[in-house]
């Protein structure tokens, strides 16, 4: 069983880990993710590739209690089955504030400002047996 990106356009991995991909603004240095043909803040059109950092401070956070719609959601949709996850904003130091899952579920646990690493979690199984991944942030401690 071998582990797979869900969206190679927005991260690989390597070694196992995730790479989040992202793009930068020649024209005026703004970071974008995901990858946009151009500049939000600018409106430039020169867009170059960059690999985002792995480490940030957590933003803002909620705690995802029930299963997110599916499609397009691709975990476990079985109310009975679905374990809550966080969702947050991690900032990236001078890139970019980051949406993602959070691996830790407990709010006690979860404090705005707090240092976090990008991390691969997984999602759920292809029909080849591969598991598929994303992204997420976990708290470093």
């Amino acid at each position: 069983m071998a582990q797979v990106s869900i969206n190679d356009n927005i991260m690989d991995l390597v070694d196992g880990k995730p790479v989040l991909k992202g793009v930068r603004c020649k024209d005026c240095g703004n970071y974008v993710f995901p990858v946009q043909k151009g500049c939000p803040k600018c409106a430039g059109a020169d867009m170059e590739p960059v690999q985002l950092g792995d480490r940030g401070k957590l933003w803002a956070w909620t705690i995802q209690g029930f299963p997110p719609k599916a499609p397009p959601y691709l975990g476990e949709a079985d109310p009975a089955k679905f374990k809550p996850y966080g969702v947050g904003y991690v900032e990236l130091p001078g890139e970019v504030k980051v949406e993602a899952r959070l691996t830790e579920s407990d709010p006690a646990l979860l404090k705005t400002g707090m240092e976090m690493q990008l991390v691969a979690d997984s999602l759920s199984t292809d029909e080849n047996g591969d598991e598929i991944v994303t992204y997420a942030f976990s708290p470093v401690n």
